[in-house]
């Protein structure tokens, strides 16, 4: 294996995974080591309990995100959801309509598919992707998920071409799946503005892809079930050490899968957005009890994705 790890070493990652743990001395551009995401927020009336509920517990999120896409909120409601996250600070982060799931094909249906699901397949997916990003950035968003490869590399042309605003953050999902140095590097260099390792990861494991990289690491403290169900609150303090800097992500495992959402899932994304803040609250004790000196950033921080408030009429012109 010597001259295997020798090349790794060579091009600048490491050759084995760091059981050391070393401290990470990267942080956001404020000097931060993490800031806290709040995902799977559907909606205007799930964001509206979900800062209902953060005030009542006093905390500090960055990160709002949601699955079920653009494509399928209108514009009055992207111009809502952007509106009350821009007047706290915090980033809204939405992701991609159009995506392999929702096409005509069955292959990312399959057990044998599954790692293709969000990816877009063909060209015309790609420009429905692309014109989905155009659309909720002229209506103020400054942040979105996207899932494939390619579209990646072209949000960073969109970027040049001026069809994007060089202060979008591009947020890679957890389902593009890339879990080495290499390959999240790679991730980077096509640039992703931040990055969701795959939640299983161990510290290790995660310590040699921190080593490798400089945008933000996104994990997962409680996952779904459809990614592992695994709760790593013990952990939070040693991520933040470790990984910095680094979105502590709190999902919610058992719940129904709610993607797309819409009416029909209201009452019940009201109920999953209270306990994920209060999951969230759980998990800011621990980092409070157990590495109190951490930094997180302050909302309105450098580098945070938050929206643009844009009347109805100028988004229509």
């Amino acid at each position: 294996m010597k001259e295997s790890r020798n090349l790794l070493e060579r091009l600048g990652y490491p050759s084995t995974d760091l059981t050391e743990l070393p401290t990470s001395l990267k942080t956001f551009p404020d000097g931060a080591q993490y800031r806290i995401e709040l995902p799977s927020v559907e909606g205007p009336a799930a964001l509206k309990e979900t800062l209902k509920e953060i005030d009542r517990y006093g905390l500090t999120v960055h990160r709002i995100s949601q699955g079920s896409g653009i494509m399928l909120q209108t514009d009055e409601e992207i111009l809502e959801m952007c509106r009350l996250i821009s007047e706290r600070g915090m980033e809204l982060s939405l992701f991609v309509g159009p995506r392999g799931t929702w096409d005509i094909s069955s292959g990312p249906l399959t057990s044998a598919g599954k790692s293709q699901a969000l990816r877009h397949e063909g060209a015309d997916q790609l420009v429905y992707a692309m014109e989905d990003l155009k659309r909720g950035a002229k209506l103020g968003l400054r942040g979105a998920l996207v899932a494939d490869e390619g579209l990646l590399i072209l949000t960073k042309e969109m970027k040049k071409a001026g069809q994007l605003p060089e202060d979008f953050v591009v947020k890679v999902s957890v389902q593009m799946g890339s879990a080495n140095p290499v390959s999240i590097r790679l991730m980077q260099d096509l640039g992703a503005g931040t990055y969701n390792v795959p939640s299983a990861l161990t510290l290790p494991k995660l310590a040699s892809i921190r080593k490798s990289i400089d945008i933000p690491i996104d994990l997962y403290v409680e996952v779904p079930d459809n990614f592992g169900g695994f709760l790593r609150y013990y952990e939070i303090p040693e991520i933040i050490r470790v990984l910095a800097p680094v979105y502590i992500k709190f999902g919610l495992r058992n719940h129904p899968d709610v993607y797309p959402s819409g009416k029909q899932w209201e009452s019940t994304n009201i109920s999953l957005v209270q306990e994920r803040v209060r999951r969230a609250a759980i998990g800011v004790q621990m980092i409070e009890r157990y590495y109190p000196e951490a930094k997180m950033s302050k909302l309105g921080a450098e580098g945070l994705g938050i929206p643009k408030i844009i009347t109805a009429t100028a988004a229509n012109n």
